[in-house]
């Protein structure tokens, strides 16, 4: 389990985050929901022990994260940011820098860490990708060796902000489906989202950011019941029931 309690952090300026109380926790999915600049990449940041904090404390299973080495880290917590460089390797070999923090000093790949590998490209669907350069393959492709890199790191917790960019519909609901599957396996899944119904439709729990502040935490219905989803995105949030339960969408306030 993760938690941040009173976290404050920012970038030298104002904060960007501020007094922010929250936990991950094991078998859960937290969508983190808010405009943009309301400090949502900065809290997963926060959480993967990446960004400095000018107020409150990280704790990881208790310890409070700066206690931790940065392996210890990294075993840990798997962070994928929103934009990685392009290096010009295989997407193999792209996926198995997920297996540096099993690794000692001269990095060499053992049968259990090129195992993690293939099976991380496997359970995101992109095991054909695995021979080719990294540079030609598409954003959505991209995207999906950089989540098999994350799970190839093979942690107990697992953020990921807006994975599920320049990916399709499709490709969209399936990065849904593998965290629901992975907080099935006991992990902490936290994710970045801004497609609202695909959020709702997918979390355990929604953490929802105004301003760099909490503005809202709880379960989908909870927050829609609320109204604080459309008080911060000034939309109306609207749901209808179908047999795969609650349907989320939005509609324009004006």
């Amino acid at each position: 389990m993760i938690q941040l309690q009173n976290v404050t952090a920012g970038y030298g300026g104002p904060p960007v985050l501020r007094d922010v109380t929250l936990d991950l926790c094991p078998g859960e999915v937290l969508a983190l929901l808010g405009p943009n600049g309301c400090g949502k990449s900065t809290l997963l940041r926060a959480a993967a022990g990446l960004q400095p904090l000018s107020g409150g404390q990280v704790l990881v299973d208790g310890t409070p994260v700066s206690a931790l080495t940065r392996r210890q880290l990294a075993q840990t917590v798997a962070y994928l940011p929103q934009s990685r460089g392009v290096p010009n390797i295989t997407a193999y070999r792209m996926v198995l820098h997920g297996r540096f923090p099993y690794l000692s000093y001269p990095r060499r790949y053992r049968p259990e860490d090129h195992a993690a590998a293939r099976r991380a490209l496997e359970e995101v669907e992109a095991a054909q990708l695995a021979p080719l350069p990294v540079p030609t393959l598409s954003g959505g492709q991209r995207q999906k060796v950089y989540l098999a890199m994350a799970l190839a790191q093979d942690t107990p917790v697992i953020l990921l902000d807006e994975p599920t960019a320049y990916l399709d519909v499709a490709a969209q609901l399936e990065v849904t489906a593998l965290a629901r599957r992975l907080a099935g396996q006991g992990r902490a899944v936290a994710l970045v989202l801004h497609d609202l119904p695909l959020a709702l439709g997918g979390a355990d729990r929604v953490a929802l950011l105004g301003a760099g502040r909490l503005a809202g935490l709880g379960r989908p219905e909870e927050l829609f019941a609320s109204g604080a989803l459309d008080r911060v995105f000034g939309v109306s949030v609207r749901r209808v029931k179908t047999p795969e339960g609650w349907q989320y969408y939005c509609v324009s306030c004006g």
